[in-house]
C-alpha cells in the first residue's frame, strides 16, 4: 500500500504559496500520477484564484472553470480520454517511442493517467465564454490572429494555476485527449452554446517528487529576428 502520510492537510498547503516564483518555474512539471485522496475545496479555489490573476484578450475575463470530483462525470471523460490516447498512441505515439527512451517515460505515465483518470480527486476543465451575441466559435475558418488570440487569454491563467498547484504540493498536467468531442464534454458538462471547454488539470497529491527539469539550452531555440539567425551559434549574421 502507499504511504500517503505526507499529504499537507489544507492550511499547510496554502501556507506553501510563499514558494519563490523561480523555484516553482524551474521545478514544474506534468505530474500525471496522483494519489486518490481527496484535495480541500480551499486548495482548489485558491488555485482557480491564482488563474484568475492572469491577464486576458481586451480584458475579458471570460474565463468559466468547471471543477470535477462526480465519479460518474469523471467516468464519462475519461472514456473519451482513453478512446483518443489509444488512436494517438497507435498512431503516433507508439511509433516514436521505440526510438525515443524519453518518450517511452512519458508514455507510461499518461498510460497511468488514463487506466486510473476516474481516480484522480479533482479535474479543473479550464472554458472560455464568448459573449451572448457571439455564441460559439463558428464553424468557419477563424483567421490565426483570432484564434489564437482566443485561446490565449485562457492558457496565461491554466499556467498560473499550475504554478499555484506546484507551490502548494499538489501533481498536476495540462491535458486535451479528454475533449476528443466538443460536443460530448458538452453535454457531459451541461456547458451552453457559449462556453467553449478547452483543456483539463487533473489535480492530486503526487506520487513522486518534483525537481529540476531537463531542457534543451535556450541558446538552441532562440533566433535573431528572422528564423535561422543565430550568430552565437555560428549560423546566419
Amino acid at each position: 500500500m502507499a504511504d500517503t502520510s505526507g499529504i499537507p492537510t489544507a492550511s499547510e498547503a496554502l501556507a506553501r504559496l510563499d514558494m519563490p516564483l523561480t523555484e516553482a518555474m524551474l521545478t514544474q512539471r506534468a505530474v500525471r500520477r496522483v494519489y486518490p485522496d481527496p484535495v480541500d475545496d480551499a486548495v482548489v479555489m485558491k488555485c482557480i484564484e491564482m488563474a484568475l490573476h492572469a491577464p486576458t484578450g481586451a480584458n475579458g475575463q471570460n474565463w468559466e472553470f468547471i471543477v470535477v470530483k462526480d465519479l460518474a462525470v469523471k467516468k464519462k471523460l475519461a472514456k473519451r480520454y482513453r478512446q483518443a490516447w489509444t488512436l494517438y498512441y497507435q498512431t503516433v505515439i507508439r511509433r516514436v517511442s521505440k526510438k525515443d527512451p524519453s518518450m517511452a517515460k512519458t508514455a507510461r505515465a499518461v498510460q497511468w493517467q488514463v487506466d486510473h483518470f476516474a481516480e484522480v480527486p479533482v479535474l479543473i476543465v479550464a472554458c472560455l465564454r464568448l459573449g451572448a451575441k457571439e455564441g460559439r466559435i463558428p464553424l468557419v475558418p477563424m483567421p490565426h490572429a483570432a484564434l489564437s488570440g482566443y485561446f490565449g487569454s485562457i492558457y496565461p491563467s491554466v499556467q498560473n494555476l499550475l504554478l499555484a498547484a506546484r507551490a502548494m504540493g499538489l501533481g498536476a498536467s495540462l491535458i486535451t485527449l479528454p475533449l476528443w468531442s466538443v460536443s460530448s464534454t458538452r453535454r457531459t458538462l451541461g456547458l451552453p452554446m457559449s462556453v467553449t471547454p478547452c483543456c483539463v488539470v487533473p489535480l492530486g497529491w503526487p506520487r513522486g517528487r518534483y525537481g529540476p527539469t531537463t531542457r534543451r539550452p535556450v541558446t538552441e531555440v532562440m533566433h535573431f529576428n528572422t528564423y535561422g539567425n543565430r550568430p552565437w551559434m555560428g549560423t546566419g549574421s
